[in-house]
């Protein structure tokens, strides 16, 4: 036992990086670390904090994305217990994006006014993997794509994500193919149109929910997409609430109202068939 106050570095620890991968190389440090690049002149301590909590953001939805891609093949391609263990990391990269809402919200009206007005129009609406998102998890709004025309690559994997099958779709597909005798509309319908509650549907969950040792791996699978719309709704009402402590009822910076818009987005639903289930149909 030593008094100093110091860890030894053992011997065997390489120190020369001459020529090799180091952690710095294999995770492109020098150009991530160099992206954070304040506008405001003279630049504001907290605009630091503005852009870094959002390209964090930027990076788990990446993430999210990465991951509901990966999903809806295998659920395609019948194999939902990876599905469940890939629903279960997005639920808890979701914990992180509402977690850290509380850091920004350490941001006060007066610190974001003073640099506000460097963001022009740029807004959180403009953001192509949050859209790219949206749409995997089957809120499909065309009208949406259209601030990204400017953009050629951009724009067509949103119109491709757009006219595709979303995790939702995908699922009720899997259910067809197993027997359940799931309302061709919700099987064969325009990708690209908003998805509609189906009552039928909701009384096949409600099956699957009586005898859920009958049908495991569906009740299951139904759990996990109720995880990931619970915490996509709290994830958008800490949104909401942080933008309202922070700039009250102003404008948005991309032209909307602002809380206002924000709170519509309250009242959509990815799979309302299974929050309907919840519910019993009355005894007749």
């Amino acid at each position: 036992m030593t008094d100093t106050n110091q860890r030894p570095v053992e011997p065997t620890i390489v120190r020369d990086f001459a020529g090799k991968l180091s952690y710095s190389s294999y995770l492109s440090l020098e150009g991530l670390l160099a992206q954070q690049r304040p506008l405001s002149d003279p630049p504001h301590h907290d605009e630091m904090l503005f852009i870094i909590q959002h390209q964090v953001a930027e990076l788990w939805i990446k993430l999210i994305i990465h991951e509901l891609t990966a999903a809806i093949d295998h659920i395609r391609d019948d194999r939902l217990p990876p599905t469940l263990k890939i629903l279960s990391r997005v639920k808890l990269v979701q914990m992180q994006l509402f977690d850290q809402w509380a850091v920004l919200e350490t941001l006060t009206p007066s610190e974001y006014m003073e640099f506000r007005g460097v963001l022009g129009n740029a807004s959180g609406f403009q953001s192509f993997q949050y859209r790219k998102l949206e749409f995997l998890l089957g809120n499909k709004n065309a009208e949406t794509i259209q601030v990204f025309a400017h953009d050629h690559t951009v724009y067509e994997d949103l119109l491709r994500a757009l006219n595709s099958p979303s995790l939702y779709d995908e699922f009720l597909h899997y259910l067809a193919r197993r027997g359940y005798n799931i309302p061709a509309a919700c099987l064969d319908r325009d990708w690209s149109a908003p998805y509609i509650r189906n009552e039928t549907l909701v009384e096949i969950f409600r099956e699957i929910y009586r005898n859920a040792k009958q049908h495991w791996e569906a009740y299951e699978m139904c759990e996990k997409l109720v995880d990931v719309e619970e915490y996509f709704q709290l994830w958008r009402f800490r949104h909401l609430k942080t933008v309202e402590r922070i700039i009250g009822f102003r404008r948005g910076t991309g032209g909307s109202s602002g809380v206002g818009f924000l709170r519509q987005a309250l009242e959509l639903t990815f799979f309302p068939e299974l929050l309907a289930s919840r519910t019993e149909a009355p005894k007749v």
